[in-house]
């Protein structure tokens, strides 16, 4: 073939792989590697966001995980549809590879770039549709990065209430459910309401702690009796080991907890796998929490765990096993540094990954200092919980969140009552 006639078959099969939108990368005008912040933190994607003609395209199905979003791919039609439920409405947006049209609810919607194949990976304009689904979106050019904002969600959200909350009160019906810090496992294993920094309140005026149960639950808020624990003197190791020992401070609970008229338990059990073999650590565990969840159930109690993050510094905790037994588990992602600083996002998001390698997205609560995170960065802990799916966040606690943090997570979920 001629050097005239080869150009011009090139040319041809060029036109043709455009008209039906498979571009290689050499018609991707990037300009340098595009960088995604989901609320905050890079949202990893499978092939590399690029720019044509201005407009920034993501791998489709990636970026529809991360905003909750469910996609279809119908190879014959060549459309993505994708649909989200919110607030007992939907909306569902159809793109087809190739066309500057599409369809949202019903209605005919013109975009500025069609999706497309590069690379064989199909692509999709970012802003189009992280705004069709309520993301906001901001491009920065001096660094080639593009930050989204999810759109308000609503959760489930549980707060902790301990010594110190009162002042916050007020908020606990806006919240589904409430963990009640008033009983401990005390050094000598038994389940108590007076020990040290975990005990039964006073009333202060009218206003008793059987009456901030009740009223948080006919206000819809599930109440939780938390019990709490430490394992400094072994307290723990001998609860969780000693089947006597065991069986008392379980039948306490819930008798506390039928009598009290809490809707559930919260063991708040920590400190177990930093020293011996983690099985064996994790085995004892699992016996207690077995016999904890049966005599929960039993009593018509959910039992809740709040636990270490499977990427922190104590390992006797299954988190498999525990997902299987428990209505949910709190993945307390926090005391990493400097609980005065925000918490390192990245670690946190390995612990959601972790954790969800072992149990189901629906029992995993993703727990959330409210001492150590800012208006800003509370924001990217929220979004991970949006991201991966979760059931929802916990905050440690009432009392210790600052009004801006409050205007923050009002923009980011939405609270039971709001």
């Amino acid at each position: 073939m001629n050097t005239l006639k080869r150009t011009k078959a090139v040319l041809c099969l060029a036109l043709a792989l455009t008209s039906f939108g498979a571009i290689g990368s050499g018609s991707a005008h990037a300009a340098g590697k595009v960088s995604i912040l989901l609320d905050g933190y890079p949202l990893p994607f499978p092939a590399q966001p690029t720019v044509v003609k201005g407009t920034t395209l993501v791998p489709f199905r990636a970026i529809s995980e991360a905003l909750g979003v469910a996609v279809n791919w119908d190879s014959k039609t060549k459309t993505i549809t994708a649909t989200k439920y919110s607030s007992g409405a939907s909306k569902k947006v159809i793109l087809t590879l190739g066309s500057k049209n599409a369809t949202v609810n019903g209605q005919k919607v013109a975009v500025a770039l069609a999706p497309q194949t590069i690379n064989g990976t199909t692509m999709i304009p970012l802003s189009f549709f992280s705004q069709q689904f309520g993301a906001s979106v901001k491009w920065d050019g001096s660094t080639s990065t593009v930050s989204i904002v999810s759109p308000r969600e609503k959760l489930y959200t549980l707060a902790f209430y301990a010594q110190g909350a009162f002042s916050e009160a007020s908020l606990i019906p806006d919240f589904n459910a409430i963990g009640f810090g008033w009983s401990r496992i005390d050094d000598q294993s038994n389940f108590t309401t007076t020990g040290k920094d975990f005990w039964w309140p006073k009333p202060a005026g009218d206003t008793t702690p059987e009456k901030l149960v009740t009223d948080a639950a006919a206000a819809g808020t599930s109440p939780y009796l938390l019990v709490y624990s430490g394992d400094a003197k072994g307290e723990l190791t001998k609860l969780a080991e000693d089947k006597t020992t065991r069986k008392q401070a379980l039948t306490q609970m819930v008798d506390t907890a039928i009598q009290k008229q809490f809707k559930g338990i919260l063991l708040d059990l920590e400190g177990l796998g930093l020293t011996g073999n983690p099985q064996t650590v994790q085995a004892s565990y699992n016996n207690l929490v077995k016999e904890a969840a049966d005599a929960a159930h039993a009593a018509g109690l959910k039992l809740s765990l709040a636990l270490p993050p499977l990427n922190g510094s104590y390992h006797g905790y299954d988190y498999k096993r525990l997902g299987e037994l428990a209505d949910e588990l709190i993945i307390m992602a926090y005391a990493y540094t400097n609980e005065k600083l925000p918490q390192p996002a990245d670690r946190v998001d390995k612990a959601v990954q972790l954790a969800l390698k072992e149990a189901p997205k629906d029992k995993l609560v993703l727990g959330v200092n409210l001492y150590s995170e800012n208006e800003n960065t509370v924001n990217t802990k929220v979004g991970l919980a949006k991201r991966y799916g979760l059931k929802g966040v916990a905050f440690w606690r009432l009392g210790l969140g600052k009004q801006a943090v409050w205007d923050k997570l009002n923009q980011t979920i939405t609270l039971k009552n709001n």
